[in-house]
């Protein structure tokens, strides 16, 4: 059956506009000439292929790998479809890199690969990795994504993102703060409760402890994360480990009465009889997509403030406002890693942004918002040279 046996699907639009995807490649050079030729490829190339052999770091000046990433996947966790494997990811994928490019300015070339193992899913990216400048894991199920990133930036020396992880964490943290500002306080003041420990749960979770909240507890399908909490995974025995200060056991709905924020990074629903024991001047960030835990008009009863994943409410928690600006700034100052006090300077430099027009309706930014890039790439990229991972 050929291709276009299902241009019938194209009366919708999103088929009309992913109809032969939406990434291509070009040269930044024209070669109309012998001359021209000669200097692209044989004999000129020959040249500077001598020259990197000689002197490697030359590549990130004499090809496109200083301004290249990979947008890596196995299809095992793809927004919320779920396991729908490597090629039913790629559009995602394809998206991902237009975003990379239209935001940042960075080239970025999607790979699916067909395999699930963690050692295998590690060794192939080890091997691709001389061709890229960076590498951003994305929609790789937990918690084997956590093991994945972990021995990738150990074996490697460009940077390594788990954009469902640490995106996420940089852009809840942001508007967090701003929304604590807004009601009169600080992180340190705040009680959160999370629900989800997947990856964006966990990197959320770890994030917030590191720019100082007050507490923070985290639910999975089974209740409160404690320590000692029978059939925790090696991942969530170390979430119990550093969060969870209080000692709450029990459900969601236990540990909601008397908190001052829900951040909501799974599918679970939260009653509106709960919603209604949080503490005076709430904030609620239920992320979930396309339904919210909790929908924006019954949050806006209770809350002060209230953030979604969604684009048609106000205070859109979006992963672009993100991973371009911090993938710039990385590769400008050609780091080796992305740190923990990078993503922590992302999320400040990101909040700072909303500035005195700091609002119940505007605690983050347009994800068109053009300052966004190139204050928080700067301040990623001057955080890498005080960690000492910048190589320029």
């Amino acid at each position: 059956m050929t291709t276009d046996s299902h241009s019938h699907l194209d009366a919708d639009p999103a088929f009309a506009l992913h109809r032969g995807g939406k990434l291509g490649v070009r040269p930044t050079v024209d070669v109309v000439d012998h001359e021209g030729l000669a200097l692209a490829y044989t004999p000129g190339v020959a040249r500077v292929c001598s020259a990197i052999a000689e002197t490697p770091e030359l590549v990130g000046t004499y090809t496109w790998k200083s301004n290249l990433v990979a947008v890596v996947t196995d299809g095992s966790a793809v927004l919320g479809l779920g396991d729908i494997g490597p090629e039913a990811a790629l559009p995602v994928m394809e998206g991902k890199s237009l975003l990379f490019k239209q935001f940042g300015g960075i080239d970025s070339v999607p790979v699916a690969l067909d395999c699930t193992d963690v050692d295998d899913i590690v060794e192939t990216v080890v091997r691709m990795a001389p061709s890229f400048g960076g590498i951003n894991l994305e929609d790789i199920s937990a918690p084997r994504c956590f093991e994945i990133e972990k021995r990738l930036r150990e074996r490697l020396d460009i940077p390594v993102f788990h954009d469902d992880q640490h995106g996420t964490a940089i852009v809840t943290v942001a508007a967090l703060r701003n929304a604590a500002r807004l009601t009169g306080r600080t992180l340190g003041d705040l009680r959160v409760v999370v629900s989800g420990a997947g990856a964006a749960g966990v990197a959320v979770t770890k994030m917030l402890l590191d720019g100082g909240v007050g507490d923070i507890a985290v639910a999975d399908s089974k209740g409160i994360i404690y320590a000692g909490r029978e059939g925790l995974n090696p991942v969530k025995a170390e979430l119990a480990a550093i969060s969870n200060r209080a000692g709450l056991q029990g459900s969601i709905e236990t540990a909601l009465a008397g908190a001052d924020v829900f951040i909501g990074l799974s599918a679970g629903e939260v009653p509106e009889s709960v919603v209604a024991t949080m503490a005076p001047d709430s904030i609620i960030c239920a992320m979930a997509n396309p339904t919210p835990e909790i929908h924006p008009d019954v949050a806006r009863k209770y809350a002060s403030v209230v953030a979604t994943g969604r684009s048609d409410f106000p205070n859109q928690i979006n992963n672009v406002l993100a991973f371009p600006a911090v993938f710039r700034g990385a590769l400008e100052a050609r780091a080796t890693d992305i740190t923990e006090n990078m993503k922590l300077a992302a999320a400040n430099a990101l909040a700072d942004l909303v500035g005195d027009d700091l609002a119940a309706d505007y605690i983050i930014p347009s994800t068109f918002d053009e300052r966004v890039v190139p204050a928080v790439s700067a301040a990623v990229a001057e955080q890498a040279r005080k960690d000492g991972v910048a190589r320029a």
